[in-house]
């Protein structure tokens, strides 16, 4: 007899007894169920070398009693040793497949993956930098400063424009204005500018009068001075070119309404010293009898626009200007060009109130457009106009 069966004889219990199903009573057991418990009792608690010997021996015994496998179920050992005995001995089975955990990781940084670089680390920054959200609204209280300082630096460099566009006369100029109006011997030239040899009379300057149609060589001389006024401070206006009144009339000569040709040796580098592509603005005087009207063609923005002070609106002139730019591009510069993709725009501006003026509301478009100003003046500003232009023209100076 061994050691645990002379203590169990002596009717004690032991530590062993509690580890029954439901803390039972010890019972009577059968020899072979006691043999078996000392064999899974010596297996857990002898060493590997003898942990052998116990399988080896368990598998004869499975043998003898027709089991299929030496080592106990699951449920039997359950049952014999309690649920933390059963635990501690199968425990290291019970531990999670790495190589699952590594699938999930894999599949889960798979799907972190889709998420653009940039995106996953702005958004981990925010999690661990509560102060971005903070900065987002100071990038956008700055941003809406910058465009307000912007805004009024633009508005202070309209109104230091306006101040030199509304300046009034002095009484020297004033009485240089009457006499050219008003003086007699109206066939006396006045002034001649060399370089388009335009010559300006009594009679020709006299269609700035109060009520006067302005005629060709008033329009075609102030804009001669347009630009030259641009080449003496090209810093302060846009890059533009001015056609003369007599232009489009050419352009729309051919048979079918349009001849490039017969416009285009106007625009030659050696005659302009620069492309129109590389402009700013084109302004296109119109003609239509008895009222003009302007043509802009925004080269960089790819837009055109037709401006009429009885707010009129022509969609075949600015087709035929679309044409004349494309065919200008190829011809001067080798640039392919697509027309439908040039934009027709219709903008805001200022109107007159009679039958007259519209040729002096022409020349104050070019004028304000060419500086990059907005259109702000009136019917009311027309006398005025007519004045400082007259000044102008005496002097051969735009100011």
């Amino acid at each position: 007899m061994n050691a645990f069966s002379k203590h169990r004889s002596k009717g004690k219990r032991s530590c062993i007894d509690f580890a029954l199903p439901f803390s039972a009573p010890p019972l009577k057991k059968k020899k072979s169920q006691f043999r078996s418990f000392d064999l899974v009792k010596s297996f857990t608690s002898s060493s590997s070398h003898a942990r052998d010997r116990i399988v080896a021996m368990g598998n004869i015994l499975s043998l003898i009693f027709g089991k299929s496998k030496a080592s106990t179920s699951h449920d039997s050992r359950e049952k014999i040793l309690g649920f933390q005995q059963y635990k501690s001995l199968v425990g290291e089975t019970s531990k999670p497949d790495p190589g699952l955990v590594t699938r999930k990781g894999s599949d889960a940084r798979s799907i972190v993956d889709k998420i653009p670089v940039y995106k996953r680390l702005y958004q981990e920054t925010r999690q661990r930098d509560e102060r971005l959200s903070s900065l987002d609204a100071e990038v956008k209280l700055t941003e809406i400063s910058l465009r307000k300082e912007a805004h009024i630096i633009k508005v202070e460099e309209e109104e230091e424009n306006l101040c030199d566009l509304f300046c009034p006369l002095t009484g020297e100029d004033e009485e240089e204005v009457d006499n050219a109006l008003f003086g007699r011997d109206s066939h006396t030239i006045l002034v001649t500018h060399e370089s388009s040899n335009i010559e300006i009379t009594k009679e020709i300057i006299r269609c700035l009068r109060p009520g006067g149609w302005l005629n060709d060589e008033v329009i075609n001389l102030y804009l001669e001075l347009l630009k030259e006024r641009e080449r003496r401070q090209p810093d302060r206006f846009l890059k533009c070119h001015f056609f003369n009144t007599f232009f489009y009339k050419k352009l729309i000569g051919g048979n079918d309404g349009y001849d490039y040709k017969a416009v285009r040796r106007w625009t030659t580098q050696k005659k302009l010293g620069y492309s129109l592509i590389n402009c700013d603005k084109i302004f296109v005087p119109i003609h239509k009898g008895t009222h003009w009207c302007l043509a802009v063609i925004n080269v960089k923005q790819k837009s055109l626009q037709y401006l009429d002070s009885l707010g009129g609106m022509d969609c075949f002139v600015l087709g035929v200007l679309t044409r004349y730019i494309v065919d200008e591009a190829k011809d001067k510069s080798n640039i392919e060009m697509d027309g439908h993709s040039w934009k027709q725009e219709i903008i805001s501006l200022p109107t007159q109130k009679n039958g007259y003026d519209c040729g002096m509301f022409m020349l104050k478009y070019i004028d304000f457009l060419s500086r990059g100003i907005s259109l702000s003046f009136s019917q009311e500003n027309m006398e005025y106009f007519r004045k400082h232009t007259i000044k102008e023209i005496l002097r051969l100076r735009a100011e």
